[in-house]
């Protein structure tokens, strides 16, 4: 409702933040403009609710500016449970050469390959396997490429301009375009966003995380990767922010260590919720990693919870993904009314990592392993001020 303003979480103004109130001399807190969050107007922050109810006359002015912009949001009744706010619209549906081997759901977005029975594990030849390879480390190519291009002020709708542009120059189709109709070319899921955000018009602010999901599709075999990066300095000083994305990336190095011949599915979830626990975490149960080589998604299933039931276990020639999302709060989950973008139900950020793997002779071969040179990596947690002592000058 008008007239109240929301204390948001990912968007708290800093101490140094100007009250938007008219002649106002004093700093803003963490109260936004409602309105202003559901526009995706930035910045809107006030000292006080009487000072934001003071100002509302002229401060509502604001939106009608904004809305000749052409940008709005789509679903503006929704009853999101955090700050972020989808921009739209979106950008057109970009094209991919023809000159480029699709996989078969390109044209009318259904997925139409499947494995030749639904419980059956493939297991990869030799030559399968140098395929995979090579896909996986064209896909490490294309993150990386991505994820240095992120900044304060970029959208999320450039990035996917640079995935999509870096999947053509590699000759290789990006493999969430029209999956199931998914709109664009990678996902791109920002603070509270658990998986499968849409890349639209919105800028990244100083504080943000995002996840930048990509997938390749690259002489018919896929290869997928994600990792959560800090957008800006603020998000890296924040103590939880940190928190949550270096459990999450802890959680699927931990898993990976296990990934061996006859090593049960089941077993990595045990892990990642151990050590997300020991963090004050939560495991999101929804999502799970999946099989991965001339299909996109097929068995196995890895969900990534304590004592679930998953069957079957590792052996040589599999290639699997395990990719775990961490919340700093509820495990729970809510999807958008786009049927596609999934938050945390409580609003709390949320992270996440996801290599391809192969389970070889002796143990697993990380077919999307960081470079010496990829962008992002791990960051101790921030060491919080120690107050004065009695006597300090």
């Amino acid at each position: 409702m008008n007239g109240e303003p929301t204390k948001t979480m990912a968007d708290e103004a800093p101490a140094t933040r100007k009250c938007a109130g008219q002649d106002c001399p004093n700093e803003a807190g963490s109260l936004q403009c409602p309105t202003c969050l559901k526009l995706g107007i930035h910045g809107s922050f006030f000292c006080s609710q009487d000072c934001f109810k003071k100002n509302w006359a002229t401060h509502k002015s604001i939106h009608k500016q904004e809305n000749k912009t052409g940008y709005y949001n789509p679903f503006p009744t929704y009853p999101f449970t955090g700050p972020l706010r989808p921009v739209y619209p979106l950008s057109e549906k970009r094209l991919v050469p023809k000159s480029i081997p699709h996989p078969d759901y390109a044209e009318d977005g259904i997925p139409k390959a499947r494995a030749l029975r639904s419980n059956k594990v493939e297991q990869l030849d030799a030559t399968a396997q140098q395929k995979m390879r090579k896909v996986c480390k064209l896909a490490r190519e294309v993150l990386d490429i991505a994820a240095a291009a992120l900044r304060p002020g970029i959208t999320t709708d450039e990035i996917d301009e640079i995935v999509h542009n870096a999947c053509i120059e590699r000759n290789s189709y990006p493999s969430p375009l029209n999956y199931n109709h998914f709109p664009k070319s990678v996902c791109t899921s920002v603070n509270e966003v658990i998986c499968h955000g849409i890349p639209d018009k919105r800028v990244l602010l100083d504080g943000d995380i995002v996840n930048l999901d990509v997938t390749l599709y690259h002489d018919g075999y896929h290869g997928d990767l994600n990792e959560t990066y800090y957008v800006g300095d603020r998000a890296k000083a924040d103590a939880d922010t940190v928190r949550v994305v270096e459990t999450a990336r802890e959680c699927l190095e931990l898993a990976i260590k296990e990934v061996k011949p006859g090593t049960l599915f089941r077993e990595f979830g045990n892990i990642i919720e151990k050590h997300a626990k020991s963090r004050n975490c939560s495991v999101i149960r929804t999502y799970v990693g999946h099989g991965i080589n001339r299909i996109f998604h097929c068995p196995p299933n890895i969900p990534h919870y304590a004592k679930n039931k998953a069957v079957g276990e590792c052996k040589p020639g599999m290639t699997f993904t395990i990719e775990p999302m961490i919340a700093l709060g509820k495990y729970r989950d809510v999807t958008w009314p786009d049927n596609w973008t999934s938050t945390t139900i409580d609003g709390k950020l949320t992270a996440q990592f996801e290599h391809t793997l192969l389970v070889t002779e002796t143990g697993v071969e990380i077919l999307t392993a960081r470079k010496a040179d990829s962008p992002g990596g791990p960051i101790p947690m921030p060491v919080a001020e120690k107050p004065a002592e009695n006597g300090s000058r």
